[in-house]
């Protein structure tokens, strides 16, 4: 995830109250302008702010740019299955300060629960779950013969890295988060990379990200050290487009959208050169979160189509690097645990778990107190253990 200037005063909102535009806008637009954030940094929103952001940051173009990928014509059925009864899943709510949940064991809804004034058709903010849809966009521009390997250095598809530390990174290091390139990640220093990063003024004629990036000295040699960076995640973004001449929203719209049969628009949010943040801030109803998780339990195959190669799933989901952390590891943008289960993840609380062996997808999207410190995290993952013993104990 990084972090966007959105800024709007006062007088314009009254303005445009005035004007009779307020009331003609739907609830999430009404409600960020109640609670329209006063400065550039999304941590340091009050809570009631980013309650009310998370699910309307494509709502007003003075905050924040998107693309738009329509509703597939084909919307895959998501039928109701058994009940599944949680005990203390109001509890868990609570403390989670979740927006949605949504259980789907074999295609079918087998629990699904809404908070914080948030309904089914609303979108909710993807922060870090886009990496694993820009991950899959990979395995899309393989299939399609526009991107000939993972091998391939980046700067074939990206000319402007020529000449800076990334010039001889491979498309697979990217992806697994090894270029060796200096970024700090830190969401509560001011001074990183990823709070520095979208207020940069970028070179004249060069996206924005490219620019940045490319700036960015060596720490460790290529493919020695796993590093998480939501920069290389956006670079990524940017050879998927270069590669297919197609913007990625459009391309997400043809690869994904529209054959995996998602029942809402979605949206997203574009950089200052017009570009998707591809390492982030794609918004989406939950229950089309969890079609993604169907689609990858599917190895890629929706509507009899194969969007991916046959092998692309089991490589991206399987772990590629060790992080330091017991049981957990990362693949292509996919955080992997050891009992062969992998989950896309994003700061604030946002996940869609997988869980191939119980043909399980958890879809979930909360507003945590903190980005990515704190007790809420643990805690969903103590709950998706306990929804698996549900599920095995015959639930």
């Amino acid at each position: 995830m990084k972090r966007r200037p959105w800024v709007l005063g006062l007088p314009l909102a009254v303005v445009l109250a005035g004007a009779g535009w307020y009331a003609s806008q739907d609830a999430e637009t009404r409600g960020l302008l109640a609670h329209l954030p006063t400065n550039a940094d999304v941590l340091a929103w009050s809570r009631p702010t980013r309650d009310a952001a998370f699910r309307a940051m494509d709502r007003l173009p003075v905050l924040a740019r998107a693309a738009r990928i329509p509703a597939s014509t084909h919307p895959l059925p998501l039928p109701a299955g058994k009940p599944l009864v949680v005990p203390g899943i109001d509890q868990f709510m609570e403390q989670q300060h979740a927006a949605g949940l949504v259980i789907v064991q074999d295609g079918k809804v087998r629990l699904e629960r809404y908070g914080l004034g948030f309904g089914p058709t609303g979108r909710w903010t993807s922060f870090s779950v886009a990496k694993s849809f820009t991950s899959t966009l990979v395995g899309a521009a393989i299939a399609d013969g526009a991107i000939h390997s993972l091998n391939d250095k980046v700067s074939r598809y990206i000319p402007d890295l020529r000449g800076s530390a990334y010039d001889d990174v491979s498309i697979r290091q990217l992806l697994t988060m090894t270029s060796g390139v200096r970024w700090n990640e830190d969401y509560e220093d001011p001074n990183s990379d990823v709070s520095r990063f979208n207020p940069a003024q970028p070179d004249p004629g060069v996206d924005a990200t490219v620019s940045y990036m490319r700036k960015l000295p060596r720490a460790h040699p290529a493919g020695t050290v796993w590093h998480y960076s939501t920069g290389e995640t956006n670079l990524i973004g940017v050879l998927v487009s270069s590669a297919v001449h197609k913007p990625l929203a459009q391309y997400l719209s043809e690869k994904i959208w529209q054959p995996a049969g998602m029942e809402g628009e979605a949206t997203w949010l574009l950089d200052k050169t017009g570009h998707e943040i591809a390492g982030c801030c794609l918004q989406a109803r939950t229950r089309d979160f969890a079609r993604m998780g169907l689609l990858v339990l599917n190895k890629g195959v929706a509507n009899g189509q194969a969007i991916v190669p046959a092998d692309w799933f089991a490589q991206a989901t399987a772990r590629q690097q060790n992080i330091g952390e017991p049981g957990h590891g990362y693949g292509f943008q996919w955080w992997t645990f050891a009992d062969g289960t992998f989950a896309a993840r994003g700061i604030f609380g946002q996940s869609i778990f997988i869980d191939p062996r119980r043909h399980l997808v958890i879809a979930s999207n909360a507003d945590y107190a903190r980005a990515d410190a704190g007790p809420e995290e643990p805690a969903r993952e103590a709950f998706e253990h306990r929804i698996q013993a549900l599920i095995d104990a015959g639930q």
